[in-house]
């Protein structure tokens, strides 16, 4: 870890949670020179980012938000289109907002004349791992400050409720999902939730507040109708969002948390070999998930479908472990790339109270292949087009 002793600026990762928050106050404290890059990634209103902006230029320091949300949009549409899932199928959503934040803002940085750059995620955790990792490949002149790795940073804020009062004294505004006790990560694709409460296994996911979605028995009373399009294997239309991906994220994201189709709760590996209980709100992903499952199983032979469902095993673990960039992962995404290049179709699917059924689903693709469809006998070399 660099020092951040004397006059290189650094460039803070600043999410408006509580400890990046408090790395802030921290570097300004000692005097170290910080300019905060606020990333909007989807995770709230544009005006709650202007407004922490704001404040920190008022405590000294600069500050500037950065629109990313098509470039989140992008990630996640990879996660689904290969099918990027962590244990339980957890969509990775934390693990593809660090490489989109560091592949994004480190060249900004750079350029503006950061020497270093710091973030606020917890020592010896996850997101420690990503961020070095990205930072290595993706600017490697950079070195990396982690606070809370750092004795000083440690004692002046030896505690959340420390980093806490702190933020409080400043007026800084903090993140809606963050506090003492709790914190969320959001972002367009989705958002985790932690806290010591939810680590006990025994305590029920229902005492979990959701940032975004209804719980299933909160939907309404009548099932949605979703129709979703698949052009050379992405999403290009969610019920006639057109085919930008910010676009139909988000209407996928606002019919699931309607309808309460969101929630995993999973204990999972971390990247350290240890398990922790994990609570993921994606409503977007769980709606389109079942429709490309489908598609995928309506134009994937028995052998593409294994290899595929083999290479996004390779893809999930990737992206959890901060790996994305790295060849074994560039290769599996060129050989998902090569089986789902040329899918397209649509599929119609009833979203009711946490239940996706899938009611219609038309295919196009693939037809050099020779499988048959049902007693119809119809060959994909014969039909371009099949409504199953």
């Amino acid at each position: 870890m660099r020092s951040v002793n004397g006059n290189a600026r650094a460039g803070v990762f600043q999410s408006g949670g509580l400890s990046s928050l408090a790395v802030g106050v921290w570097l300004h404290e000692i005097s170290a020179p910080a300019r905060h890059y606020i990333a909007d990634i989807g995770q709230s209103d544009r005006t709650a980012m202007d407004a922490l902006a704001a404040c920190l230029r008022r405590l000294g320091d600069e500050a500037v938000v950065i629109d990313l949300r098509s470039s989140m949009a992008a990630v996640a549409s990879d996660l689904l289109r290969y099918g990027a899932r962590h244990d339980g199928g957890y969509w990775n959503t934390t693990g593809a907002a660090r490489f989109v934040l560091v592949s994004e803002l480190t060249p900004l940085m750079q350029a503006d004349g950061c020497r270093t750059f710091a973030h606020g995620c917890v020592g010896g955790g996850n997101d420690q791992r990503r961020f070095a990792r990205y930072g290595a490949q993706v600017a490697p002149d950079l070195a990396v400050v982690e606070p809370w790795t750092n004795p000083q940073a440690l004692e002046r804020f030896p505690d959340r409720e420390a980093m806490l009062a702190a933020v409080v004294e400043r007026g800084l505004p903090l993140d809606p999902g963050s506090g003492a006790e709790r914190s969320t990560d959001a972002n367009l694709a989705g958002i985790s939730h932690e806290s010591a409460e939810l680590e006990d296994l025994e305590t029920p996911v229902t005492r979990l507040g959701p940032r975004w979605s209804n719980w299933p028995g909160q939907g309404p009373a009548e099932p949605e109708t979703v129709t979703v399009g698949f052009l050379d294997g992405r999403v290009t239309d969610v019920n006639g969002s057109g085919p930008d991906p910010v676009a139909w994220m988000t209407q996928a994201n606002t019919i699931g948390a309607r309808h309460g189709v969101w929630l995993r709760d999973v204990v999972e590996r971390r990247i350290v070999g240890t398990v922790c209980r994990g609570i993921y709100e994606a409503p977007g992903l769980e709606v389109l998930a079942p429709a490309w499952t489908r598609i995928l199983q309506a134009s994937l032979d028995a052998a593409g479908h294994e290899l595929y469902d083999r290479l996004a095993a390779v893809l999930g673990a990737a992206m959890y472990e901060g790996r994305w960039l790295e060849p074994a992962a560039q290769a599996a995404r060129a050989a998902i790339d090569r089986l789902v290049g040329d899918v397209s179709g649509s599929v119609t699917l009833s979203v009711h109270r946490g239940v996706v059924q899938v009611e219609r689903t038309k295919v196009a693709g693939h037809v050099e292949q020779q499988t048959r469809f049902g007693s119809g006998g119809n060959r994909w070399s014969e039909v371009a087009a099949v409504q199953t």
